[in-house]
């Protein structure tokens, strides 16, 4: 059983109360969060600092029109505590990322809740999209999948936070209009929150809830991973599926596990010249245009697999419509998987790829 703080108010206003009195007492210097821009429902991430800012804050829209692990890295290491409120895969994505020295967690209160799924970006395009949103919150009041969310959100299995100081129990939760409920899951989180005046309880995420959204989300996947032969077909079938890709790079500019600095793919390593293309037209008689956009797929895939947290931002942003994520995310389960790894959910185990076992070496003999 955990500590619980009850508020008596909705669970969004009872989070912004939460979170201004974390400002104004100047227990944290900001928060990153969801802000509304418009009311189709279209939104950016903020880091608000000052509490009166809040009132444009919406902490569980249904959207991510960044993953939100890439700006926390950015705003880290902070020499004051801040907090920042993101969905499960962007926090399994933020924990990727201090793996690979590309963030730090210390002084960041993370806060997460169980999670619906995100609608696709193009759904806030035209008119409709407040009947959309109304009905998607509809559904997870209920524990249901909305129909509307991302095909990988529909086939997440992984929607219950992992790593986070708060969780807030959004999936199945009737009352959430009604009241909030902050479950502390750390002596940070508890030690931030000493001072604000509220209802501590004892409890814990209703696992008949998360059971049944889980075994929802299991069939999900099943018939999502049915639809793509990559794992079964092997190469000739990635280079059939990645033959669409334009060159756009898209896809790793808004992944939250491509953290390199510099990408190769993006150096004058992968630069056409006119020697290079009169060698390759007298070896091949032919050349694709733009170049090498297979090659960059699959290196991106053998590069990052073991740590693809499924958030299916790639495969929104991708103008030639290739189920990226769902590929990046088979592909991924099943490399990480030889190793029992989940990506994100502890931060001391290391990545498959970055340490080896002596016993592994067996198999290949000395």
């Amino acid at each position: 059983m955990n500590k619980v703080i009850k508020i008596e108010n909705g669970t969004k206003q009872g989070v912004l109360n939460f979170l201004e009195h974390l400002i104004t007492t100047d227990k944290i210097s900001g928060v990153l969060t969801l802000r509304k821009i418009n009311e189709k429902g279209i939104c950016d991430y903020g880091f608000i600092s000052d509490a009166k800012e809040l009132k444009f804050a919406d902490p569980f829209a249904p959207v991510m029109p960044i993953n939100a692990a890439q700006t926390l890295s950015s705003l880290t290491p902070t020499t004051k505590p801040i907090a920042a409120i993101i969905k499960p895969c962007e926090l399994r994505g933020f924990v990727e990322r201090v793996k690979r020295v590309q963030g730090s967690m210390k002084n960041v209160l993370l806060i997460s809740y169980t999670c619906g799924g995100v609608l696709p970006l193009n759904t806030f395009q035209g008119d409709g999209s407040e009947k959309i949103i109304a009905d998607y919150y509809n559904a997870i009041s209920k524990g249901e999948t909305p129909g509307s969310i991302r095909p990988t959100c529909k086939a997440c299995e992984y929607f219950v936070p992992m790593m986070a100081d708060i969780t807030i129990p959004l999936l199945g939760n009737s009352e959430s209009e009604s009241e909030c409920s902050l479950i502390m899951n750390s002596e940070f989180a508890i030690q931030i929150s000493k001072e604000f005046q509220c209802e501590i309880i004892t409890s814990e995420l209703d696992s008949k809830i998360i059971d049944k959204v889980l075994a929802v989300r299991i069939s999900e996947k099943e018939k999502l991973y049915n639809k793509t032969k990559v794992t079964k077909d092997g190469l000739d079938e990635l280079v059939n599926i990645f033959g669409k890709c334009v060159g756009c790079h898209g896809c790793s500019r808004v992944c939250p596990i491509c953290y390199c600095v510099m990408c190769d793919f993006e150096s004058h390593n992968f630069d056409y010249n006119i020697e290079i293309f009169e060698t390759e037209l007298e070896q091949k008689g032919a050349l694709r245009l733009p170049p090498d956009t297979v090659f960059f797929q699959i290196g991106r895939l053998a590069h990052m697999s073991f740590s693809c947290v499924g958030c299916g931002q790639c495969e929104d942003v991708c103008p030639a419509n290739i189920p990226v994520a769902t590929i990046f995310k088979k592909v991924g389960e099943a490399t990480a998987g030889l190793f029992d790894y989940i990506p994100g959910k502890d931060l001391e185990e290391a990545i498959p790829v970055m340490i080896f076992k002596e016993e592994e070496f067996e198999e290949i003999g000395k």
